[in-house]
């Protein structure tokens, strides 16, 4: 594992001047990173409109990323692996011992550029993991979970495949079952991958922060839809275990929707939710 720059992850603030430049770099450093990748998304979709996109696609490849993106949201944070590595975050979040803080480099534009990528990606492909048995032991013990998490190959099978499924049976055709894999399969799960992914890099430097915690986690408010409410990052490094992330008025967490739809079934339990006072308690000076 890489050695984590100290200096960058105590986030101690630079007086006057420099730092408004600082600031101001960061932001067009994070501009960048965000930018250049969604603008070419959008510049392929009318270009492949009419030839290779139809409103057939678009509707499987909404439908399974709501149901994919739910799935990640709610649904993988009982995979153990995750977990572990999840609890570590918050364990040193944006400090040494994070497994994907984008601060591990420093501050500078160089190292905060190197930081988002390992943050955003490239922590996952690194072999350093956290050690399950130390934090998710609860869930190694619990058999529900333990069953699902060996059901992953399934999982990503229907993911994978349903939507060609659809576009076929729509279409009555294999260019049908073609054009759904690659819109609703490929482009949907990359989408949404980084839409993730976006949590650990972007929501680590940039957003606001109107509640306290002791790193950099900030809400992202143009990410809420498409990443279901995770994007309301500062609210769960605020109070880690509480079900809603959108926690005040107006902001949109779709997660929370559907925790309460379970909650209602029966299906789900114990589920804390926001307490005005505990809110109140936690929000910043």
């Amino acid at each position: 594992m890489s050695v984590i720059a100290d200096a960058g992850m105590r986030g101690a603030p630079r007086p006057g001047a420099a730092a408004a430049r600082q600031d101001l770099l960061h932001r067009a450093v994070l501009a960048l990173f965000i930018g250049i990748p969604l603008a070419a998304l959008v510049a392929a979709v009318p270009v492949a409109w009419g030839w290779g996109l139809s409103w057939a696609d678009v509707g499987i490849a909404v439908v399974m990323y709501l149901i994919s993106g739910h799935g990640i949201t709610i649904g993988y944070r009982r995979v153990t692996r995750w977990v572990a590595d999840h609890r570590m975050h918050h364990r040193f979040s944006d400090r040494p011992g994070d497994p994907h803080s984008p601060w591990r480099y420093g501050k500078s534009v160089p190292g905060l550029a190197r930081g988002m990528l390992y943050a955003h990606v490239g922590w996952i492909i690194d072999s350093v993991h956290a050690d399950e048995q130390e934090y998710a032991r609860d869930l190694l013990a619990d058999p529900g979970i333990v069953r699902a998490c060996r059901l992953y190959p399934a999982w990503v099978a229907s993911s994978v495949l349903l939507p060609p499924l659809a576009g076929g049976l729509l279409t009555m055709s294999w260019p049908g079952a073609i054009a759904a894999f690659f819109w609703a399969t490929i482009v949907r799960i990359g989408l949404f991958h980084h839409v993730t992914w976006s949590i650990n890099s972007v929501c680590h430097v940039a957003g606001s922060r109107p509640f306290r915690t002791r790193d950099h986690a900030g809400n992202v408010w143009w990410l809420s839809l498409l990443s279901n409410g995770e994007s309301w990052h500062n609210m769960h490094h605020s109070d880690p275990t509480c079900a809603r992330h959108g926690a005040l008025r107006g902001q949109v967490d779709s997660s929370a929707r559907v925790i309460q739809v379970l909650e209602r079934l029966g299906w789900v339990w114990d589920v804390r939710w926001p307490v005005t006072r505990r809110l109140a308690a936690r929000r910043a000076g």
